[in-house]
C-alpha cells in the first residue's frame, strides 16, 4: 500500500475494506470510517439506507463496490481475500484479483445462487435473473486460488470447482469466551425465549413464532430483536392468529443484547424450510453456545448433524414445525450448563490459526 494515503508513517500489512453497519433502516451503530489496529488498516465504507429489499441491496453493494475499486486502484496487494454470503462480495474479490493479477483467497459462508432459488418467488424473475447470477458465480469461484467453506454441507455443491478447498467454520470470539454466566435456574413464571437477528424470508419466523406461541401459551413469552423485510408478515401473522406473548423489539447495540441473552430462559435460531438452508450452518449457533441457556433451533439437514455431533443442552425441531417444538420443549428437562468443549473447540483463535495457514500457502 502506499505510504502517502492519508498521511500514513508506516505501510499496513492488511488493508480492510467493509462497510458501517447498515442491515436496518431501523438502526444504525456509530464507529468510524478509517481505523488502524497494529498493521491492519479498516476502511468502512458508508452505503445508503435500505430496508433490505432486492433493489435496496443491489444499490448499496454497487455503492461498496465503487468505493472499493476507487480506493484500491492504484495500489499494490499480494492477495485478496474475501468473506461472502453474498454473492457479490466474493465477485468484486475477483475483479480485484484479476486486476491486480494476484491470488483469490475465498471465505464462503452461504451459497447465494442456491438460496435465491428457494427464495426468490417470481418466476418472471427467476427466469430473467438466474442465467446471469450462475454465469457470475462459474465465472467467480473459477477465479479462486483457494475456496474455504465454513460447512461441510457446502461440499457437494462445491464439487464442480476444481480448486483447493478447506472447511474452517465459524468461530467463538474472544469477548463471549472472557465473560463468566449464572448458571443457576430461573425462578419467574413466564419462561423467555428470545431471537436476536434478521426478520427475514430465510429465517421465517412467521411461519414458526406465532404459531409456536399460540401451542406453548401464555407461560411462553417470544421476544424477537431485530428488523428485516419479512417483519410485516410476522406482524400480521401475530395478529391473525390474536396472540399477546410474542413482542417485536428494534435492533439494540452490543451490550444491550449481552444483557438481553442473560436474563432470556432459552435462545431461538431458525431457518426457513428451504432446501438450500439444509447446506447452511448458522454463524449465530456458535454466539448462542456460550451462553448457558438452553438452545432452541429449528434447523435440518447439514445443521441438524453439526448440533447433534457438537452441542449439548439443545431442543433441536424441524424448521416451521410448531407442533414438533411443542412436543419436544415438553421433554425437555431443563438445565443451564456451561458448554466448555464446544467453545474450547471452536474458539476464534483456533479456527483462524488453520485459516490462516491456508491463505499463507497461496500467498
Amino acid at each position: 500500500m502506499d505510504k502517502s494515503r492519508d498521511g500514513l508513517d508506516e505501510v499496513p500489512n492488511v488493508s480492510v475494506f467493509t462497510t458501517i453497519p447498515n442491515r436496518y433502516a431501523t438502526f444504525s451503530a456509530d464507529c468510524p470510517e478509517q481505523e488502524i489496529f497494529q498493521d491492519v488498516y479498516v476502511t468502512r465504507i458508508q452505503l445508503p439506507t435500505h430496508k433490505s429489499g432486492m433493489f435496496d441491496q443491489i444499490r448499496a453493494f454497487y455503492t461498496y463496490y465503487r468505493a472499493v475499486i476507487k480506493q484500491t486502484k492504484n495500489q499494490h496487494y499480494d492477495l485478496v481475500y474475501a468473506s461472502s454470503s453474498r454473492l457479490f462480495t466474493a465477485f468484486l474479490g475477483s475483479v480485484l484479483s484479476r486486476k491486480k493479477n494476484i491470488p483469490l483467497f475465498l471465505d464462503i459462508r452461504d451459497i447465494f445462487v442456491d438460496t435465491l432459488q428457494d427464495v426468490l418467488k417470481s418466476k418472471f424473475l427467476k427466469i430473467g435473473i438466474m442465467p446471469v447470477l450462475k454465469w457470475v458465480e462459474n465465472w467467480t469461484f473459477s477465479q479462486a486460488s483457494h475456496i474455504n467453506l465454513i460447512s461441510g454441507g457446502f461440499a457437494e455443491y462445491f464439487s464442480k470447482w476444481d480448486v483447493p478447498k478447506t472447511y474452517f467454520t465459524n468461530g467463538i470470539d474472544d469477548a463471549f469466551l472472557k465473560e463468566s454466566h449464572d448458571l443457576s435456574l430461573p425462578v419467574q413464571n413466564s419462561k423467555v425465549i428470545t431471537y436476536a437477528g434478521n426478520i427475514g424470508e430465510g429465517q421465517g419466523l412467521h411461519h414458526i413464532i406465532p404459531q409456536a406461541a399460540e401451542l406453548l401459551g401464555e407461560n411462553y413469552v417470544f421476544q424477537v430483536i431485530g428488523d428485516g423485510g419479512m417483519r410485516e408478515a410476522l406482524e400480521s401473522e401475530i395478529k391473525k392468529r390474536k396472540v399477546s406473548n410474542v413482542k417485536i423489539i428494534p435492533p439494540v447495540k452490543r451490550e444491550e443484547l449481552d444483557s438481553i441473552y442473560r436474563k432470556s430462559d432459552y435462545l431461538f435460531v431458525h431457518l426457513n424450510d428451504y432446501d438450500a438452508f439444509k447446506k447452511v450452518l448458522p454463524s449465530k449457533i456458535f454466539e448462542l453456545a456460550t451462553y448457558p441457556q438452553p438452545m432452541i433451533l429449528g434447523v435440518g439437514g447439514y445443521a441438524a448433524q453439526f448440533v447433534q455431533e457438537n452441542l449439548e443442552n439443545v431442543i433441536l425441531f424441524e424448521p416451521c414445525n410448531s407442533k414438533d417444538l411443542m412436543k419436544r420443549m415438553n421433554n425437555f428437562a431443563y438445565q443451564r450448563i456451561d458448554r466448555v468443549i464446544f467453545k474450547e473447540k471452536f474458539k476464534r483463535s483456533e479456527v483462524n490459526r488453520g485459516l490462516a495457514q491456508s491463505i499463507i500457502s497461496i500467498a
